[in-house]
C-alpha cells in the first residue's frame, strides 16, 4: 500500500509543476501582448520605406492601441461569464491571426487593419493573463505572481524599442510580428494542457451597449484628431460627419451607463475627486508616452541618421527612467506612506523634458535628445501607477474594480489619442512647410529612403524642417504636461490604509481585504463568526430590508424555517437545546410580529414570516458573498469548507446582545 505522505507530495510537486508551466506560458503571452505597444516604433521609417505612407505612420501604433483600449474592460467579464481559459485562448488566437496578417501586409491600410485585429486579441491578453493568476495560485503566493507581472509590462517598455531596432537591422520587419506566432502556438498548447476551467457559479451582466458606444466615440476622436486637416481641406462633409457621430456616440453611451445594471464606466465614480484628477492626468501621462514613443524613433533615424538599433538603443534612456522612477517611489511610498510628492514631483519633470524636446534643432545631438528622453520617462514613472494607487485608497472597496479598470482604461484612451493628435499635428505641419518652403521636396514624404540621395542643401532643408515640425506636437504636449502638473496639486492626500476596507479596525463586520493566506482567512471567520458579533450581522441585515424583530428572534425565525417552517414545540426544544424561558420569550416575539402561529403542539410560520425569512435569507448570503468575494470567485476547496464552517456556526446557537451574558 502506498504510503500516504508520498503520495501528497507526488501531488504536490505534480501541481507546482503544472502552476509553474502556465504561469511560464502567461508570463509569455503577456510579455507579447505589452511589446507590441513599443516593439514597432523603431521599425516605423522602415516599414514606410517599404509600403508606403510617413503621413500616416502614427496610424501603425494607434490602431492597435486604440483596439486594446476598447475591448481592455470586456474581457475581464467575459472571462466571468464564460471561463478564463476559453476567454485566453480566443485571445491568443486573435492576437496570432492579426500578427501573421501583419506581417503579410503589402501596404498601409491592410497593416493598420491588421494591427485592429491584433490588438483585439492583445488586449485580452493583458486582462485575462492578470485574472488567471487568481484561478492557479494560492493567495498566500498571489502578491509575488502578480508583481513579478509588473515587471513584465516595465520589461517590455525598455526591450520593446531595442527589440524592434534589432530585428529590422538583421532580418525583415515583417519578423516584428511573425516572430508572435510560435511563441503565441506553444503557451497556447501549454495553456491548453494546464489550465483547468473554473465554472462561474452567477450570472455577469456586460454592457455591451456601452462597449459598442465607446468604441465608436474612440474611433471618431482618432479620425479627427490624426486626420482632421487633412479632411477639413479635401473632405470637410466627412470631417463633420465623423464629429457628429462620435459627439452623437458619446451622448448617447453617458446615457446608457446610467440605465444599463452593470456600467462599463458608472458616472458615479465621477463624484470622487481622486479618480477625476487621476483620470485627467492619466489621459495626459498617456498622451505624452506614447506620442513621444511613436515619434521620437523616426527624429532619430531621419534626421540623426541612426540605423533602427541604435535609435532603439537611444529610446533606451526613457524607457529605464520610466522603469527605475516607478520601482523607486512605489518602495519609498511604502516606507513613508505618503504619495502626493510623486505625482507632482512627476508631472513637474514630464513638462520640463516635453520642454527640452521641443527646443531641439538640428544641432542637438541623439546623446542630448536621450538626455530630455530620460527627464521625461523619470518624470512619467513616478505618475502612472501612484494615480492608480491613490484612487484605490480613495474609493469605496465596491468600487475598486471598475475605480482601477476606469483610471487605466483613461491613460489607455490618452495613449491612442496621444499618438493619433500628435502624428496628426506633425503630418500636417511638416506637409505645410515641404509645400510652402520646399515645393521639390513635397512629393518624397512617403519615401524616406530618397532623402539619403538628396545634395547636401535639400537634405538639409529637409532635416530643418522635419525638426521644426515636430516642435509643435512636443510645445503642445508641454503645454497639457503642465495642465497635469497643476490638477496633481490638487490631489488631496488620503493616508494610506492598512487595509483595502475604510471601515473602522474595531467593527466586527468588516473584512479585512489584504488576507492572503488561508490561516488569516480562518482568523477572519472565527472573528465574525462570534456570538457577539453575529448580533450586529443579523442586526444590520434585519435594518437593511426593515424587519422589527430583534436578531435572536430573527435566528429562532430561521431555525423554525429551515425544517419547512412548521415543527412541534418539544421537537424545537430538544433540537436547539436552549433554555425554556428563553425560547418562550422568543417565540411571543416571532407571535406579536405575526411571524408565527401557534396550533396546539406545534409552531408554523406565517405566510409573512416565510417572506420575511426569504428576504433574510437572501440578504445574508449576499453579504456573505461580498465579505468573500476575493475568495469565493476563485472557487479554492478549502475556501468553500470554511464557507460552510461560518454557515454552520451561524445556524448553531442564538448571537447574543454585546455586554449581555446569555442565562
Amino acid at each position: 500500500m502506498q504510503n500516504p505522505t508520498v503520495e501528497n507530495s507526488d501531488d504536490a510537486q505534480s501541481e507546482t509543476r503544472r502552476r509553474l508551466a502556465i504561469f511560464g506560458a502567461l508570463a509569455l503571452v503577456l510579455l507579447l501582448a505589452s511589446l507590441d505597444q513599443t516593439i514597432v516604433s523603431t521599425a516605423l521609417p522602415t516599414i514606410v520605406r517599404e509600403i508606403g505612407g510617413l503621413s500616416h505612420l502614427s496610424w501603425i501604433v494607434t490602431a492597435y492601441l486604440l483596439a486594446t483600449t476598447v475591448v481592455v474592460p470586456l474581457y475581464g467579464k467575459l472571462g466571468d461569464l464564460f471561463g478564463r481559459r476559453l476567454i485566453l485562448q480566443a485571445a491568443v488566437i486573435i492576437f496570432l491571426v492579426g500578427s501573421a496578417l501583419c506581417g503579410l501586409a503589402q501596404n498601409l491600410p491592410e497593416l493598420i487593419a491588421f494591427r485592429i485585429v491584433q490588438g483585439l486579441g492583445g488586449g485580452g491578453l493583458i486582462v485575462t493573463a492578470i485574472a488567471v493568476v487568481g484561478d492557479v495560485v494560492p493567495p498566500r503566493e498571489r502578491g509575488r505572481y502578480q508583481g513579478f507581472f509588473g515587471g513584465i509590462f516595465g520589461l517590455s517598455t525598455v526591450l520593446g524599442p531595442l527589440i524592434g531596432g534589432f530585428i529590422v537591422d538583421n532580418m525583415s520587419w515583417r519578423w516584428i510580428f511573425l516572430i508572435n506566432v510560435p511563441f503565441g502556438l506553444a503557451a497556447l498548447l501549454v495553456i491548453n494542457r494546464t489550465f483547468r476551467p473554473h465554472a462561474r457559479k452567477e450570472r455577469v451582466e456586460i454592457d455591451y451597449v456601452g462597449a459598442g458606444l465607446l468604441a465608436i466615440t474612440l474611433t471618431c476622436v482618432v479620425i479627427v484628431t490624426s486626420l482632421g486637416a487633412t479632411l477639413a481641406r479635401e473632405a470637410p462633409v466627412s470631417l463633420f460627419a465623423f464629429s457628429a457621430l462620435g459627439v452623437l456616440a458619446f451622448a448617447w453611451f453617458l446615457y446608457a451607463e446610467t440605465v444599463v445594471p452593470d456600467p462599463l464606466l458608472p458616472l458615479s465614480l465621477f463624484k470622487e475627486r481622486a479618480f477625476v484628477i487621476a483620470s485627467s492626468v492619466g489621459f495626459i501621462v498617456g498622451m505624452a508616452l506614447f506620442g513621444s514613443i511613436t515619434l521620437m524613433p523616426v527624429y532619430l533615424q531621419i534626421v540623426q541618421g541612426l540605423d533602427p538599433t541604435s535609435a532603439g538603443l537611444h529610446m533606451t534612456p526613457m524607457m529605464l527612467g520610466v522603469f527605475v522612477s516607478s520601482v523607486t517611489s512605489g518602495q519609498i511610498i511604502s516606507r513613508i506612506g505618503r504619495y502626493k510628492m510623486f505625482p507632482v514631483l512627476g508631472t513637474g519633470l514630464m513638462t520640463l523634458g516635453l520642454v527640452f524636446l521641443s527646443r531641439m534643432t538640428l544641432a542637438t545631438s541623439a546623446e542630448t535628445a536621450s538626455v530630455y528622453m530620460l527627464c521625461l520617462g523619470l518624470g512619467l514613472g513616478m505618475v502612472m501607477q501612484i494615480l492608480v494607487m491613490s484612487v484605490q485608497n480613495a474609493v469605496a472597496y465596491e468600487q475598486l474594480g471598475v475605480a482601477t479598470s476606469g483610471t487605466t482604461l483613461f491613460r489607455s484612451i490618452g495613449g491612442a489619442v496621444g499618438a493619433a493628435l500628435f502624428g496628426g499635428i506633425f503630418s500636417f505641419t511638416l506637409h505645410h512647410k515641404l509645400s510652402t518652403s520646399a515645393p521639390q521636396l513635397a512629393e518624397i514624404t512617403n519615401d524616406p529612403s530618397v532623402i539619403a540621395g538628396l545634395s547636401d542643401t535639400l537634405r538639409a532643408t529637409y532635416h530643418t524642417l522635419f525638426v521644426e515640425s515636430l516642435r509643435p506636437v512636443f510645445m503642445t504636449a508641454s503645454a497639457l504636461a503642465f495642465v497635469s502638473f497643476l490638477l496633481t496639486l490638487a490631489i488631496k492626500e488620503v493616508p494610506l490604509r492598512t487595509s483595502l476596507t475604510p471601515e473602522p479596525a474595531n467593527d466586527p463586520l468588516q473584512m479585512p481585504r489584504d488576507a492572503t493566506s488561508l490561516a488569516e482567512l480562518h482568523r477572519i471567520v472565527e472573528r465574525n463568526t462570534s456570538r457577539e458579533n453575529r448580533w450586529r450581522v443579523y442586526q444590520e441585515s434585519a435594518k437593511s430590508i426593515g424587519l422589527a424583530v430583534e436578531p435572536d428572534e430573527y435566528w429562532l425565525l430561521a431555525r423554525i424555517a429551515e425544517r419547512g417552517g412548521r415543527e412541534v414545540r418539544a421537537e424545537l426544544e430538544k433540537r436547539l437545546a436552549i433554555d425554556d424561558a428563553y425560547i418562550a420569550r422568543l417565540m411571543s416575539g416571532l407571535l406579536a410580529a405575526g411571524f408565527a402561529t401557534e396550533a396546539g403542539d406545534s409552531v408554523e410560520l406565517t405566510h409573512e414570516g416565510r417572506a420575511a425569512y426569504d428576504r433574510l435569507l437572501r440578504r445574508r448570503e449576499d453579504d456573505l458573498r461580498h465579505m468573500l468575494s476575493e475568495w469565493d470567485r476563485n472557487e479554492h476547496p478549502e475556501v468553500r469548507a470554511l464557507l460552510r464552517e461560518m454557515a454552520s456556526s451561524f445556524a448553531r446557537t442564538p448571537p447574543v446582545k454585546p455586554s449581555v451574558k446569555q442565562a
